[in-house]
């Protein structure tokens, strides 16, 4: 059982210092849908958390609701929702985005977007409230107070980053239903992953496995300098 594994370990190594045709198709796959997806999700999530954790509006309390039950949305009911909408039947199906990379981005942005809102909103609201007091005895700005804030808050709002970040990079419903893990074209790491194992060719695992904890390390350790900074 151990040579096995061994021997996986071995073959996995051999297959990325290579550069893997396969293995290296199905990183740049998951790296490029990741990063258009976190990209679409900051861009639209940030400033909607920060709205709701620090703004009082009418159906503020509704509207946290609901992005929380989206926190617990399946993902393989979000890749069925992003699957109806881009098929040839769906209303998006003349752009023809069913598996294709475009069509899991937009499934993974669905995935992180509720996850951006939540944290970014639930640590707005920990702002410390006699920091706005304080700042306001002060004299200062509108939009002075706004950056003050949002720089107290700045490690709170990372750690949601990467908690969206993690849950979009292995993510594996979403990208099988509307990708179609096709190979050389939407097949993902992760789903690269489950085939090759269910297949026997554990190397092949093996080494996107490798790379996947790598890419988590390296995030971890970019948010680990940027809190020393």
């Amino acid at each position: 059982m151990m040579d096995y594994i061994v021997d996986g370990f071995i073959k996995a190594f051999f297959l990325l210092i290579h550069l893997d045709p396969a293995t290296t198709s199905a990183i740049a796959a998951t790296l490029k849908v990741s990063t258009i997806a976190m990209i679409i999700s900051l861009t639209i999530g940030l400033p909607l958390g920060f709205v709701l954790g620090y703004f009082d509006f009418p159906g503020k309390r509704h509207t946290k609701i609901l992005v929380d039950t989206l926190l617990a949305l399946p993902t393989v009911c979000i890749g069925l929702i992003v699957y109806a909408l881009i098929s040839s039947r769906g209303p998006l199906g003349e752009w023809h985005l069913l598996f294709t990379l475009t069509g899991i981005a937009m499934g993974l942005t669905v995935l992180a977007l509720p996850i951006v809102i939540a944290i970014t909103a639930a640590t707005v609201e920990n702002i410390d409230p006699d920091l706005k007091l304080t700042l306001v005895s002060l004299g200062a700005g509108r939009h002075h107070i706004l950056r003050t804030c949002l720089w107290e808050v700045r490690y709170g709002i990372l750690a949601g980053v990467v908690t969206a970040f993690g849950r979009v990079l292995t993510e594996v419903g979403i990208a099988m239903m509307v990708g179609g893990n096709i190979k050389y074209h939407t097949r993902t790491m992760t789903t690269a992953i489950a085939l090759e194992t269910n297949k026997g060719q554990f190397a092949d695992g093996i080494a996107l496995g490798i790379v996947l904890m790598a890419i988590a390390l390296c995030v971890n350790i970019c948010l680990s300098f940027l809190r020393k900074q």
